[in-house]
């Protein structure tokens, strides 16, 4: 991808505030560091979710399904999801669960990317997926950003879920570190003969259509080193760099194993690789990524080797184009790896499941 400069016509100047919390200041002289310690952008493609706009928002969305989803259709499957439960357990009365239902039954049969429902526009959003890189690698967590004081590694404690409440307000003030942000990636688009041309030819376009950029909060990740592919994504995107670090625990512990034969699939779930041995301690092999694990947990480990490979907590960010009628969808060139289908039961009108039979 490449960034080019974007004339001033249709784009909306950006409201700069000054930090006043010592927390800000902090965050602020963090991401000025990273410019230089990891001034480089990687992108890795885009993420989809949906916002909606109530009559009264103005000119602001609420995202109501997180920014996450690798594919298009994946986020209009997750609506399809929340309007059937909502019409199950939420309907106030039947023409509700009716109008509903109706739009249940669109997003099984069409992709449908823009939908009006009672007064609330539903849109699936698309923002392109990316991260700072310099000399030492692509970006770590900060210093700066949210770590519990006392980190749990209980995996029946739920982590904060992603964009959860957050508000898309192109007229919002930033800060100065996230203005220079915003601007310098306006004229981010794909570029190069590796991209075909449909996606070169959409980005073009979204430079005219959508020419702003809204910044959403950073996220985190677990990818693997390889000289032969770079960093490669080993987890979805997490909300807090422990929450990431949980899910490398997960797949040291209890995943990997499992998927190299080295704990049966017949073993009781709560089975991992901590479980002693009949003689104490782990068995055989599981010795190593119990060792594993425990080096991770022995504090805000960022980077771990196992096995030959380098794992790390990966600092990524998301960018959301914005244009005169809102955030960007889905562009024609975005690939959906399914067709739209029926997810759930179908529901009567007082909202019990009718039965397949």
């Amino acid at each position: 991808m490449d960034r080019e400069g974007v004339g001033p016509g249709g784009t909306r100047p950006v409201v700069v505030r000054v930090p006043v919390e010592p927390v800000e200041a902090v965050m602020e002289a963090d991401a000025a560091d990273s410019t230089v310690l990891a001034g480089d952008v990687v992108v890795r493609g885009p993420l989809f979710g949906v916002a909606a706009q109530d009559a009264g928002d103005g000119q602001r969305w609420r995202v109501v399904i997180a920014v996450t989803a690798g594919c298009p259709q994946l986020a209009r499957d997750s609506l399809n999801s929340a309007l059937w439960f909502r019409a199950k357990d939420e309907a106030r009365d039947r023409a509700e669960r009716r109008a509903l239902l109706a739009a249940v039954a669109r997003l099984e049969s069409e992709r449908v990317d823009e939908l009006d429902l009672a007064g609330t526009r539903y849109r699936v959003v698309r923002a392109e997926e990316y991260a700072g890189a310099g000399p030492g690698g692509i970006e770590e967590p900060r210093p700066s950003d949210p770590e519990p004081p006392a980190p749990d590694w209980n995996r029946a404690v739920k982590e904060p879920g992603i964009d959860g409440g957050l508000v898309l307000d192109p007229a919002a003030p930033v800060t100065p570190t996230q203005a220079v942000e915003q601007l310098a990636l306006r004229g981010l688009r794909y570029t190069g003969e590796r991209f075909p041309e449909d996606v070169r030819a959409d980005a073009r376009r979204a430079l005219d259509t959508h020419p702003d950029v809204l910044l959403l909060p950073a996220t985190f990740t677990v990818v693997e080193q390889s000289r032969a592919r770079g960093w490669t994504p080993v987890s979805g995107p997490h909300a807090s760099a422990h929450a990431a670090r949980k899910s490398l625990d997960f797949a040291l512990t209890w995943m990997w194993p499992r998927m190299r034969g080295l704990i049966p699939d017949d073993a009781d779930p709560h089975t991992d690789a901590r479980t002693p041995a009949a003689g104490g301690g782990p068995a055989g092999k599981l010795a190593a990524y119990a060792e594993a694990a425990d080096v991770l947990r022995a504090g805000r480990v960022n980077r771990l080797g196992f096995q030959g490979a380098t794992y790390r907590i990966a600092r990524t960010r998301r960018l959301l184009r914005w244009g005169p009628d809102g955030p960007e969808g889905p562009r024609p060139s975005d690939i959906n790896s399914q067709d739209p289908a029926r997810i759930h039961l179908a529901l009567d009108e007082d909202g019990r499941v009718i039965p397949e039979d």
